[in-house]
């Protein structure tokens, strides 16, 4: 019998998705220096957006906070329907392409690649890279010790995706079975969570924001309302103005849908999920207002998480533009009136502002996710 240490044994301890492909990263690097980042970007099959996820490399790049199509790819879509990796020895290739997304690759200090798209039960989750400073390195022993690294992470990133899915697949559940008219459902989350995202990559540069910070916003938008569980229909689906007592029970929603998340943390152990304190942040305070007069906690401007200052105008702005049974949809034109009326009063204007900078994509999100006849 010999000692030996497992130095691996880190990816099986809980821990952020991004801290264990850091590690990772370094283990690799112990054998091929030269590889200087290692990259996921995760696809969104409604809208064809592939969007960097997390990335070990702490230098920043053109492909940091990046969103692109995956139809505007050409080598990326040969990759997937081939379900073959992407082997690049040689950037140079990029520098003279002319599409967008070639020219960005030209951009990159790196100059190699290695992509492999990233499947998890026979389904396409996105790619992940692995980008060399120095050209002719991807040979075939390095390929194969790579394809073993790829395929842990994806089982990393299957992981920490399934906890998330199991997390909205029981919220969607209990919102099927006990509000099941609800019109605030479908088609309102998809266009508004998209929203969000558009925000929080507009800001991206001022405030910092990681590529998971962003996608994480994007996956926990959808959640916000959730404590509506806990409303009885008749003040929930109330198609006039709720008396003062009725809205006190709506404006519960926010702090039952707190211990709702906090059970189920609790109950399935997601403890370890990546950003987990955005979700509570959003559930809880996205009814705040910034002149302080919001709910449930009365939170002041700065005071306020700007996860849920972002969710907050990408949830009215959708309510304004939606239409209901007891209201006609506003025009964007209107809405963007109206929410530039409730800067610094009920609003955030640095996030009003930045949605309103994406006018053409917030018009493609509402062709894409449009309602039908009952909202």
């Amino acid at each position: 019998m010999y000692d030996h240490l497992d130095r691996l044994s880190h990816l099986g301890e809980q821990g952020p998705l991004g801290e264990k492909l850091q590690f990772l990263h370094g283990r690799v690097k112990e054998q091929h220096p030269y590889i200087e980042r290692i990259a996921i970007a995760l696809y969104d099959h409604p809208t064809d957006q592939l969007s960097t996820f997390i990335y070990s490399s702490k230098m920043s790049t053109s492909m940091s906070n990046y969103q692109t199509k995956l139809a505007d790819c050409p080598s990326l879509l040969d990759t997937l329907e081939s379900n073959t990796p992407r082997v690049i020895n040689d950037m140079e290739v990029f520098k003279y392409g002319k599409g967008r997304h070639t020219k960005i690759m030209g951009q990159t200090p790196y100059q190699a690649s290695y992509t492999m798209p990233l499947f998890a039960e026979g389904i396409f989750l996105g790619f992940i890279f692995f980008n060399s400073v120095k050209k002719e390195v991807f040979k075939e022993l390095v390929l194969t010790e790579l394809d073993m690294i790829g395929h842990m992470i994806s089982l990393l990133v299957f992981n920490e995706l399934s906890k998330l899915q199991t997390l909205m697949a029981t919220v969607k559940s209990a919102q099927s079975m006990t509000h099941s008219r609800d019109p605030e459902t479908g088609g309102h989350l998809d266009r508004m969570s998209r929203y969000a995202r558009l925000i929080a990559y507009e800001m991206a540069e001022k405030h910092q924001f990681s590529d998971d910070f962003i996608e994480h916003l994007f996956l926990f938008a959808p959640l916000h309302d959730l404590g509506k569980i806990g409303i009885p229909d008749e003040i929930l689906l109330k198609p006039r103005k709720l008396s003062e007592t009725e809205f006190e029970i709506m404006k519960s929603h926010t702090t039952k849908g707190f211990q709702i998340i906090e059970g189920l943390i609790q109950n399935y152990g997601l403890e370890g999920i990546t950003h987990i304190d955005m979700l509570r942040n959003i559930v809880l305070y996205h009814h705040e207002a910034v002149n302080g007069n919001g709910y449930p906690k009365h939170l002041g401007a700065k005071e306020i998480p700007l996860e849920a200052r972002i969710v907050a105008v990408a949830d009215v702005f959708d309510a304004l533009t939606s239409s209901r049974p007891y209201k006609q949809a506003w025009s964007n034109d209107e809405a963007f009136s109206k929410l530039h009326e409730l800067s610094n009063i009920q609003l955030d204007a640095q996030c009003v502002q930045a949605l309103e900078k994406n006018r053409q994509k917030i018009e493609e999100i509402q062709q894409q996710f449009r309602e039908n006849s009952v909202g």
